[in-house]
């Protein structure tokens, strides 16, 4: 028991911190860290400096390391840091024997290592043992002969020692194990330092059987020109070329072989060399070499080999890209640009024979408007560039024959087919052009465009035969309409163009019936037929009750002189505030009431601006309940809304904030008029406090009363600003009522409750 109840330990309490209150001063986590860093916290003191005097402690010393160092490897001999790290020991302790005992036996665990062999050898070279590093690297090489970084030191080491046919066999045989070419290049630096040129050249021979890379033969080449082997570097591009062949050949061995010999002043040679590349070599691998052949011509050649070639270059590439896909309509179009600035008419007819003969593949109106553009190209190019007005109409009669009409058409083609005829003064040809359209495929563009040149032609009777024709294809068109009766009323016949207004508003279906309403008024206003336009007013507020058509009746009203203007403006917005009364959108009505606010500001009196200012709504805020897409709640949204005083469905809201506000009203009195009482009078007072209760509050909290009016003024409008929880809009009147009631019941309660309203001030 005693050992037992010795063996447990007494947890001490946790001292309950009775103030749970922020610190004044708050400290951050920087802060802290800083603190630390400069009390220098978490740095542990250095271990004791162990001092050894004489041989017997360190004898013991080398037996402690070793009997660690040997039971760390027992643990995990395939750690390889650790037989590292116990050789270096030896190594530092200069027991170079003992050291390389224990690399040999890490190697017998791990033969692989790079990094055991390059320590081994390091300790070698490091305690001047040549011998014993060269055989370490000659069996790191023979059995890792594909590890590089063994044969770099290897004969970096032999070159050290000024042992360069030992290096040079080194070289060797790494290089029968065919390399990378750094190796190669390593090999042929080396052969360079000491001057054997010849000796180089063979290792070229070899590398460029190795590795048959277009680089690899330039550098070839290059290093005989380098040594003045003019002849031989010639010969080298040449083998190159034959060597590689047509099938695999490259641009850069050519750039390379054309600078060799602008170099030379060969400069006919150059021309050569850059033709026959271009001849072999696809359009799209030959970026470089035409670039490098403009340059040798700027330099060189005269101003038509120039133009030639990049005329040619941007020919064959424009040939490339159209030949593989021959539907890239913008490819057409700058290569008919280039040709055409270049070329003779025959030519470029050609090419738009060509690229017009490619019809898109589906009979879909997306998928021509690319192409439609090269017959309209084709034609102006005809017309405006060679001048030949019948093979202009040819083109347009053939690209019209192309177009399935049935299925769509073009406007643009028909209207410039004829604007050319008409440019040839062959009036009767383009009617017949336009006729044939409208016949084959009404359109909107396309009638809009006939009319347009009958009225430039100022043939009156054509257009109203078209506008006709226009509006029995189109009768919902509003746009048609309005433009028809603006042509009548600028020929002066008010009464065809009424009819047509007439027409236009008893169609059954419009698209924009509010512009064509407006045209109208704004038709008879102009005519100043005034009561045209009321009448007017009247049937669209018949079928629309809008809140803009009201406004703008109310001040077309206000603009006609007379001495009842303002009395039927006045009118109007009654009428329409009566109408509005049902409508959803109280913004709307708001809009309309601000609107005659504004009226009676300017041209009322105080009597109606205050009859105008009771209607005005109140502004509330209320809350709302979300509900995300999968039914699921998501939270409450506040929003604004407007009460109406002539709204029946607010008025039990309304008598709520209107209790509210007189029984604020008759405390605030109260305080005023009640003067300070004696303590001995307590009870008269308390008898009085105890006369019926006020209204009940919409507020759980009575508010002091103001000291003084500028308060009263703030309570009032703090009261008017309340905010309402819209939780259910259906169920608010109910809501109200029942609250009243409640509040009602508390404040009798609290009234039978406290004792009197001097105590209290007491």
């Amino acid at each position: 028991m005693a050992s037992t109840a010795a063996g447990k330990q007494r947890i001490p309490k946790v001292a309950k911190v009775k103030n749970k209150a922020p610190a004044e001063v708050q400290i951050t986590a920087e802060q802290l860290l800083r603190e630390a860093k400069e009390r220098e916290l978490e740095l542990l003191p250095p271990p004791p400096k162990q001092k050894i005097t004489d041989e017997e402690e360190l004898n013991d010393y080398k037996l402690k390391k070793r009997k660690g160092f040997e039971d760390n490897i027992r643990k995990n001999r395939t750690v390889i840091s650790n037989w590292i790290k116990y050789a270096q020991w030896e190594e530092s302790l200069k027991e170079i024997q003992r050291a390389r005992s224990i690399y040999e036996r890490a190697l017998d665990v791990d033969h692989r290592n790079i990094t055991l062999w390059l320590k081994y050898a390091e300790m070698e070279m490091k305690s001047r043992q040549v011998n014993h590093a060269r055989n370490i690297w000659d069996r790191a090489i023979t059995i890792l002969p594909r590890v590089n970084q063994f044969w770099y030191k290897y004969t970096y080491m032999e070159e050290m020692l000024g042992n360069v046919a030992g290096c040079r066999q080194a070289f060797e045989r790494w290089m029968e194990w065919e390399p990378d070419e750094q190796a190669w290049h390593s090999y042929i630096n080396f052969e360079l330092r000491y001057k054997e040129v010849d000796k180089a050249r063979t290792i070229y021979e070899r590398f460029v059987m190795v590795h048959p890379e277009v680089k690899n033969w330039i550098k070839y080449a290059r290093f005989e020109e380098k040594h003045g082997y003019i002849a031989h570097s010639r010969k080298v591009y040449e083998r190159a070329v034959e060597f590689f062949g047509e099938e695999h050949v490259d641009e850069n061995l050519f750039v390379a072989f054309a600078k060799f010999e602008e170099t030379q002043k060969e400069f006919e040679r150059v021309r050569v060399i850059y033709k026959y590349a271009l001849d072999r070599i696809p359009k799209h691998q030959a970026q470089e070499l035409f670039k490098y052949y403009t340059m040798f011509e700027k330099k060189f050649g005269d101003r038509r080999g120039i133009e030639d070639v990049i005329v040619s270059k941007r020919r064959f590439q424009y040939e490339e890209e159209v030949k593989a896909n021959p539907h890239n309509y913008d490819a057409w179009f700058d290569y008919l640009r280039l040709v055409e600035n270049d070329a003779d008419p025959d030519t470029v007819r050609e090419v738009y024979e060509r690229a017009i003969a490619n019809m898109p593949p589906i009979q879909e109106k997306r998928h021509w408007k690319r192409y439609i553009y090269l017959w309209i190209n084709y034609a102006l190019y005809e017309e405006l560039e060679v001048k030949d007005p019948e093979r202009t109409r040819q083109v347009y009669q053939a690209c019209l024959d192309l177009i399935p009409h049935k299925k769509f058409t073009f406007a643009k083609i028909w209207l410039l087919y004829a604007q050319f005829e008409i440019r040839q003064k062959n009036l009767q040809g383009a009617r017949k052009v336009m006729g044939t359209a409208i016949g084959k495929c009404p359109k909107n563009k396309l009638l809009k465009g006939y009319i347009e040149l009958e009225l430039q032609l100022r043939e009156f009777d054509r257009c109203r035969k078209l506008y006709e024709k226009y509006l029995e294809f189109s009768p919902e068109n509003c746009t048609t309409w309005i433009k028809f009766a603006e042509l009548e009323t600028i020929l002066g016949d008010m009464e065809r163009a009424r009819g047509i207004f007439e027409l236009a508003i008893g169609q059954p279906r419009l698209d924009m019936p509010e512009v064509l309403w407006k045209s109208y008024i704004d038709f008879e206003i102009e005519q100043e037929e005034f009561g045209n336009t009321r009448n007017l007013y009247k049937r669209l507020l018949q079928r629309t009750q809008h809140v803009k058509v009201w406004i703008s009746y109310a001040k077309f009203e206000l603009s006609i002189d007379g001495p009842d203007r303002l009395q039927r403006c006045r009118q109007i917005f009654e009428e329409a505030n009566k109408s509005m009364r049902n409508c959803e959108e109280k913004e709307e009505r708001l809009m309309l009431l601000e609107s005659w606010s504004d009226f009676e500001k300017e041209f009322g009196s105080e009597s109606t601006m205050e009859r105008v200012r009771k209607l005005l709504p109140e502004k509330v805020k209320k809350r709302r309940k979300l509900t995300a897409e999968d039914g699921s709640d998501a939270g409450w949204e506040e929003y604004y809304d407007y009460i109406f005083p002539e709204d029946a469905a607010n008025q039990p809201n309304l008598k709520l904030l209107a209790m509210a506000k007189m029984w604020k009203r008759q405390q605030i009195v109260n305080e005023e008029v009640v003067p300070e009482i004696a303590p001995g009078a307590e009870e008269a007072t308390s008898s009085s406090s105890s006369s019926p209760s006020p209204p009940p509050s919409t507020s759980d909290e009575v508010a002091a009363p103001p000291e003084n009016d500028s308060d009263r003024n703030a309570a009032a409008e703090a009261e008017q600003e309340k905010t309402y929880d819209d939780r259910d809009d259906d169920d608010s009147s109910s809501e109200s009522d029942s609250d009243d009631e409640d509040d009602g019941k508390k404040k009798k309660k609290e009234e039978e409750e406290k004792p009197s309203g001097d105590e209290d001030k007491d």
